[in-house]
């Protein structure tokens, strides 16, 4: 298939980028500069250098395609703005009439990148049919979780919104944090430590999106995580028993944390237990089913993606 993909150099789209070449889908990736460009090419990819922020500079390019995955978030201010212009690009590049000569599936396909921090506390398991509570750092989040539903209820195209936990793997991210933290010696964790955390290892998130993209029956929401139900306790400790000088693990008052890390704290701060029952249901299982178990291995792709970058 053809698929339009944004974000394809960060975190999450770029294990989508490499799961949707091997699958052998065609990718149109959007990107930003022609450095970026050129790592897309190495990878399969067919760059568009374009902007999020601004829709018409990739308009032409997410036309005519059979799908669209969307994991980019602008991170530089307006975010949610941003989110917004650009999803509905490309809905409208989704619903746009077919030419008589297309090929591809009888319904093209639109797959939104939102996250467990909607289901804000879950008091138990919660699954992708549990009430959502968003912390107010993603209070936007429901909206355009909602403007993706409405379009699979008109039945003009088919629909899904990806929910991913806490994402490991390689040198990016909220662990990769954590094991960056602990070489320089210094754990800090926003509060007690007795809170879960849902995680997913980014092989298997990218794995996910492609099942979804690839079953003409697949909508609607599906939550992505190991399942392990992790305390954030368990992760960190783990995490300093892998390294020869023993890091020191701070507890911040989550009130302290608030004044140093805004909304962010409150994220961090969720107890969550999450599953994930429609993605298992599509014959997804995780090759990896915990952080604490896999502390070794996640050591050397964070030392190996931080020589890759360097």
């Amino acid at each position: 298939m053809r698929i339009f993909l944004t974000g394809a150099t960060g975190y999450i789209g770029a294990a989508v980028l490499d799961a949707l070449v091997r699958a052998g889908h065609d990718v149109t990736a959007l990107v930003r500069d022609n450095q970026k460009a050129a790592r897309v090419k190495a990878r399969g990819g067919h760059p568009v250098i374009g902007n999020l922020a601004e829709p018409e500079s990739f308009r032409s390019a997410a036309d005519a395609q059979d799908g669209y995955i969307h994991t980019a978030f602008d991170t530089t201010g307006g975010g949610p703005a941003i989110d917004k212009a650009a999803l509905e690009t490309i809905v409208q590049a989704a619903t746009r009439p077919r030419t008589a000569s297309s090929n591809g599936p009888k319904k093209r396909f639109v797959i939104y990148t939102s996250g467990v921090w909607v289901l804000g506390d879950t008091n138990g398991p919660a699954t992708e049919e549990a009430p959502i509570k968003p912390t107010p750092l993603v209070a936007w989040r429901p909206a355009h979780e909602a403007l993706v539903q409405s379009l699979s209820r008109s039945g003009q195209i088919r629909t899904a919104i990806v929910r991913p936990g806490i994402v490991y793997g390689g040198a990016r991210g909220i662990i990769s944090d954590l094991l960056k933290n602990a070489k320089n010696g210094l754990l800090r964790v926003v509060g007690d430590g007795r809170n879960h955390w849902p995680c997913v290892y980014d092989r298997d998130l990218a794995d996910l999106y492609v099942r979804i993209a690839a079953h003409p029956e697949a909508s609607g929401i599906f939550h992505a995580n190991d399942e392990a139900d992790e305390r954030v306790s368990d992760i960190v400790e783990a995490i300093a028993r892998h390294f020869m000088v023993q890091p020191d693990i701070r507890h911040v008052p989550i009130e302290e944390a608030r004044n140093k890390m805004g909304q962010y704290a409150d994220a961090l701060a969720l107890d969550q237990v999450v599953r994930s029952p429609r993605a298992r249901a599509l014959g997804w299982a995780p090759t990896l089913h915990s952080v604490a178990g896999n502390v070794a291995g996640l050591i050397e792709e964070f030392r190996s993606g931080q020589e890759a970058a360097a």
